[in-house]
């Protein structure tokens, strides 16, 4: 593990002094694709600095941050455009580079597709904190639980870590920086259709960069051909998808070390084209005329994403034993974390009576 947290260290600083030579030489360079050319051994750089450390806990989140958010937020910054274009200071730069955060818009952030929920949200904070502890505790009893129930389980509890992670770099961003974010998480379980999970509800930051950075471009692209209507938003959703079922399938082989199944290739694909039809036919006269109640729709919505996930998303970490790894690292971790503070807590209880 020594090893792996100086390899941790060496990845780092090689990231933030690429993005040093992004803030202070890549700026100056007219944007367009002369800025994008400067660009390109830099992502190639941050796409493969995280094969350098082989924890999930260290490696995945890092692969995250540099494959993934840097890479999306270089390539608009290379057009001057997202939340790179006018950084005040370095500091700004590389916060917003690294970190899972995009900086509220001055029109206002992206209006939720259903009102609120009733449910306070402090009281869904409890409820998410209580759910996310019996998850845990329920996975030491994964032997005697039927594989589906695991990979439930697992989906829960993948989906609330990774929206507290998410709270925890936008409430540190907020401290240093003081700048208002825009919204991460809009309660997924709340979601009527799979347009409402992916594009008002599901990680709105991902949402936001592949909007800028796929959606437009294809519709744009696309426009003179099928012109400024619906029917030229379509195929510019799908290869959203793809786009994103590709990152996700680069992410499984950061975790999993092995050649690409394209299973969550192919779950990206599957809500792709579920997002094509109903926008298809919400948009065709019958679809003008009537709609599915919420009463209706939200557990079938639910019940798809929940159930694809569990036969292309999960079962390519449950194979590889990635699952049984990072929860043994974050069993790890708490223990560590445990143990730090009794021993500190004991000091200074000692250091009261000297």
């Amino acid at each position: 593990m020594d090893q792996e947290l100086k390899n941790l260290v060496a990845i780092w600083i090689w990231a933030f002094a690429a993005l040093y030579y992004c803030y202070s030489a890549v700026s100056q360079i007219p944007k367009g694709t002369m800025r994008l050319l400067a660009l390109l051994p830099i992502f190639f750089f941050l796409t493969v600095l995280p094969l350098k450390l082989s924890s999930f806990l260290l490696g995945l989140p890092t692969a995250g941050s540099l494959a993934w958010l840097c890479n999306f937020k270089l390539l608009l910054f290379a057009f001057a455009k997202g939340p790179l274009a006018d950084s005040p200071n370095l500091l700004h730069f590389v916060s917003f580079a690294c970190l899972p955060i995009i900086p509220r818009s001055r029109h206002g952030t992206r209006t939720p597709s259903r009102d609120a929920p009733i449910v306070p949200r402090n009281v869904l904070l409890a409820i998410k904190v209580v759910l996310l502890a019996l998850t845990l505790k329920a996975y030491g009893y994964k032997a005697s639980m039927h594989p589906y129930l695991v990979l439930a389980l697992c989906c829960l509890r993948t989906y609330l870590l990774v929206e507290f992670v998410f709270a925890f770099f936008a409430a540190l961003a907020q401290a240093l920086l003081g700048s208002e974010l825009d919204q991460q998480f809009n309660e997924p379980w709340f979601a009527t259709s799979l347009q409402d999970f992916w594009g008002h509800r599901w990680n709105l930051v991902a949402a936001s960069l592949l909007r800028s950075t796929v959606y437009l471009p294809v519709r744009n692209l696309l426009a003179p051909v099928t012109g400024h209507g619906h029917l030229n938003s379509l195929p510019a959703m799908l290869a959203t998808f793809i786009v994103s079922g590709l990152m996700h399938e680069l992410f499984h082989c950061y975790a999993t070390r092995d050649r690409p199944s394209w299973e969550v290739t192919w779950f990206f694909v599957l809500h792709g084209v579920g997002v094509v039809v109903e926008v298809a036919a919400k948009k065709s006269p019958a679809g003008r005329r009537w709609s599915i109640h919420p009463a209706v729709s939200w557990p079938l919505t639910m019940a798809f994403v929940v159930m694809t996930a569990m036969w292309l998303f999960f079962p390519q970490l449950t194979r590889n034993g990635v699952d049984e790894k990072a929860m043994e690292e974050f069993y790890g971790l708490l223990s560590f974390v445990k143990e730090s503070s009794i021993a500190l807590i004991t000091n200074l209880g000692k250091n009261k009576y000297i």
